[in-house]
């Protein structure tokens, strides 16, 4: 997998799955405000990615759609840019896949600098749990 790339496969689009990361028994959610993450360990199928993330903005925090792509777009960019270690611990443990939902907490704009600091803290207490 290329370190710094967003595709299609990694994105988690599958209302079934989504379900499940909200509502099942297994998934695991921690914060470092204004970023929430929420994710479950499955066993890997074989065309699947074995990272699978969504990113969402709540209308509530931000009327504006502007404002809420803006705010994704940090999250997918700060993300793209700081996965390698999920993946590298992924490695380690073959036949896993974790799927991944980031959530926006704030109704405050934040610099991309502290998004990536708060995402970066996020991704290495998740790794440590994995």
């Amino acid at each position: 997998m290329a370190a710094h790339t967003l595709t299609k496969r990694e994105r988690l689009c599958s209302k079934k799955l989504t379900d499940r990361l909200f509502n099942g028994a297994g998934s695991h959610s921690m914060a470092a405000f204004p970023i929430r993450v929420v994710w479950m360990e499955e066993e890997c199928e074989a065309q699947e990615s074995p990272v699978q993330v969504l990113f969402s903005v709540s209308k509530r925090h931000f009327k504006h759609a502007v404002k809420r792509n803006r705010v994704k777009r940090q999250l997918r960019e700060t993300y793209r840019l700081a996965k390698q270690p999920i993946y590298d611990k992924l490695e380690e443990i073959p036949g896993r896949t974790v799927h991944m939902a980031f959530i926006w907490l704030a109704d405050d704009l934040y610099s991309s600098a502290e998004v990536a600091d708060r995402m970066g803290k996020l991704i290495q207490r998740m790794v440590e749990k994995l």
